[in-house]
């Protein structure tokens, strides 16, 4: 697949901008959306927890996916944050378009 959106949590809206600011700028992401008002539930270190979290969807090709995963693992607090990549398998050309002309 040539496109990806790749999923990732941030624990404050600060945080969140700061990031899709960073893979925006960097020209690794077309756009990431911003989602608030994510509640998280999950084991961690043994533990049950929750978490108000923001959700990012970040738009890019599947060729940056390496980088792109590269520049959250140095920026996000998180010891282990969420990176999930999804293959796009289709879409609306012009959108298509559009990324490739945004990033790298």
């Amino acid at each position: 697949m040539k496109y990806c959106c790749v999923l990732s949590t941030a624990p404050s809206l600060k945080k969140a901008r700061e990031l899709a600011g960073l893979l925006v700028f960097r020209k690794l992401a077309a756009c990431v959306s911003i989602v608030p008002g994510l509640e998280s539930h999950y084991r961690w270190k043994g533990k049950r927890e929750t978490s108000a979290e923001f959700l990012l969807i970040i738009k890019t090709k599947t060729a940056l996916y390496k980088k792109l995963e590269q520049t959250l693992l140095q920026h996000h607090p998180y010891e282990v944050p969420e990176i999930i990549c999804l293959p796009v398998t289709c879409g609306s050309n012009a959108y298509l378009k559009w990324i490739d002309q945004s990033v790298r």
